[in-house]
């Protein structure tokens, strides 16, 4: 291989990493919920911003059994939990995940989440790198992310009828 093949291979290479982490989705107010002793299950939240279009096909954590992205749904005035299969990003739009809304359900955790404490989640994308991310707990019922609206907080929903999964 002549210098000039390596030199430009060499570029070529580069510019294509570049174009790979310029589509990476910015991940940010990753939180969670504490949990009672005892709790089986948790939630996590984020927002995720993308610069091209992607979609949020799955996550993981070492902290719980399973996790599962989630939707609430309101059913006749009872809100309820449904798995779904994806969550589609649009570039330049966020797509928080939220109380009331879409979520990352954590199915058997391992020990209770505690407020202070961190996790590491990892997010799975149909077309960016998988991110890992550092989740930190908040209070039982009062953490909020800094961006989000009061609107979705889940002690906002006492009017919505009870919670179901």
């Amino acid at each position: 291989m002549t210098k000039f093949s390596r030199t430009a291979l060499a570029g070529l290479l580069i510019s294509l990493s570049s174009a790979a982490l310029a589509d990476q989705p910015t991940v940010t107010n990753a939180w969670a919920r504490a949990t009672a002793a005892g709790q089986p299950n948790g939630a996590a939240y984020v927002t995720l911003t993308t610069t091209s279009p992607d979609t949020l096909v799955a996550a993981s954590t070492p902290v719980a059994d399973k996790a599962e992205l989630h939707t609430t749904l309101d059913d006749n005035g009872v809100m309820k939990m449904r798995p779904v299969e994806a969550i589609a990003l649009t570039p330049g739009t966020p797509v928080t995940l939220a109380p009331g809304g879409y979520h990352v359900m954590l199915f058997g955790l391992h020990q209770p989440l505690t407020p202070g404490a961190t996790f590491p989640l990892t997010l799975n994308f149909k077309s960016a790198p998988a991110t890992t991310v550092t989740v930190t707990v908040g209070s039982p019922g009062g953490m909020t992310a800094p961006a989000m609206h009061p609107a979705m907080h889940m002690d906002g929903m006492a009017g919505h009828g009870a919670m179901s999964h």
